[in-house]
């Protein structure tokens, strides 16, 4: 049904505070259900903000061990210590 102002009834905000006809206990159901949705709408904001945290950690992770065995992998004190050691062998 339209309003006379052009919007549709179903798109009107009312304040159930001020709504003549409402008896205190539809009242305080639309509070509680107003209120359920805020928490669904900020679960679901935190639930994103969690899930990009998550990934962001993960990637530093995965860096830092990929790093680490980048970083392993090019040193040769190793090698060169053996090296030493079979020389010293050989000359004893």
């Amino acid at each position: 049904p339209q309003e006379p102002g052009g919007d549709a009834a179903f798109a009107r905000r009312i304040d159930p505070a001020r709504e003549p006809g409402l008896s205190p206990e539809q009242r305080l159901l639309m509070a509680e259900v107003e209120r359920v949705q805020r928490r669904r709408v900020l679960q679901r904001r935190l639930r994103g903000r969690n899930t990009l945290l998550a990934l962001g950690i993960g990637a530093v992770a995965f860096g830092i061990y990929g790093y680490t065995f980048y970083s392993v992998s090019q040193e040769r004190f190793l090698d060169e210590l053996e090296q030493e050691a079979e020389a010293a062998r050989a000359r004893a």
